[in-house]
């Protein structure tokens, strides 16, 4: 139940902004001193409370209900709002409501700016606690997560103290290569995102394993790298298949669904057929790896099984769990169709 000041009525937005139009200063800037004085320089702390006095609420009263609301709430913040990351979101939502939570959402594009735009507004709302996947300027933010706990979804920042929820990348990866190498294929093509985030780096990382164990080269010739996103997947792809046949590889890893549906589109450009052509695998699994035909053989991530275990993690530390915990979920290779010997 909202507090209420000496005069009656719960404390509103509209009440903070009365607080905050007499203090000369911003709502999010009342809350802030009133549930985390530490955050607020002391000449601005004063004018918040002498407001706070003169308006005739409690001090005590107002933070009291701040923090009650604040309770409710936890941030979420994802790079993009593709069908992966999509239902990442409601795998959270759904947890958060069966444990009557609020959910503000924010996306970043994997752009600084935009990420620090949205930590800073999520920081002005005081959320009890933060789901975030992390862009590769996260740590850059650092400052605007202190005092918030955070857990980190899908990649991982190495941000100090933050809970993480992820899937094993690495093993993953490296089960999907083996099963081409286990098909006969030795020329074997690659696409990645950059490897500066964690999961492309521990997917690279995979598939590199499954080449060593099989005494297989490395070569650098026939892995390219985008941005996650489908149009760097196709760019990928057509230059590693708009060769001749002697130097095209005979299948291809590609690490993640948006990218995966870019080679797709370019395979079909170049009049390539799966798996006569080419054999092909992606790293996520989606409706239109089933679809497609023959449907595509894939490492499918537990997607909204991560999302909720965020959401546990996050309610868990908010509990009082100090220690940071980081989940792993398997992500099994499922073989279809699109793989064939060469």
């Amino acid at each position: 139940m909202p507090a209420t000041g000496e005069g009656g009525g719960a404390i509103t937005v509209n009440r903070l902004a009365e607080i905050a139009k007499l203090a000369g200063v911003s709502a999010a800037t009342v809350s802030r001193t009133l549930s985390r004085p530490d955050l607020v320089a002391e000449r601005t702390r004063r004018r918040v409370l002498n407001a706070v006095e003169a308006t005739g609420f409690r001090q005590n009263e107002l933070a009291r209900s701040l923090r009650q609301q604040e309770s409710r709430t936890i941030g979420l913040v994802v790079t993009d709002l593709n069908p992966f990351h999509a239902t990442l979101v409601k795998g959270v939502q759904d947890t958060a409501e069966r444990n009557d939570l609020n959910v503000i959402l924010f996306t970043s594009d994997d752009s600084a700016a935009r990420e620090r735009e949205a930590l800073s507004i999520l920081r002005s709302h005081m959320p009890q606690g933060l789901i975030l996947i992390p862009s590769a300027h996260t740590i850059q933010h650092a400052r605007l997560l202190q005092g918030m706990t955070v857990v980190e979804l899908d990649r991982q920042s190495g941000l100090d103290g933050a809970h993480t929820v992820q899937v094993h990348n690495r093993s993953g990866a490296r089960q999907a290569v083996r099963h081409l190498i286990a098909q006969g294929h030795r020329r074997i093509g690659a696409i990645f995102g950059q490897l500066h985030v964690s999961t492309a780096h521990e997917r690279h990382q995979g598939f590199q394993d499954a080449l060593a164990e099989a005494q297989l080269p490395y070569d650098g010739t026939l892995v390219r790298y985008g941005n996650d996103l489908e149009p760097s997947g196709r760019a990928a792809a057509l230059e590693l298949l708009d060769v001749a046949p002697a130097g095209r590889p005979t299948a291809l890893f590609v690490s993640n669904h948006e990218m995966t549906v870019g080679a797709i589109i370019a395979m079909r450009s170049l009049g390539l057929k799966l798996p006569g052509d080419l054999s092909l695998i992606s790293f996520d699994d989606s409706r239109l790896m089933l679809l497609h035909e023959p449907p595509i053989s894939v490492v499918a991530q537990p997607t909204y099984e991560l999302g909720v275990r965020a959401c546990e993690v996050l309610i868990s530390a908010l509990s009082g769990g100090d220690v940071p915990q980081h989940v792993r979920l398997d992500a099994p290779f499922i073989a279809r169709g699109s793989v064939a010997p060469p």
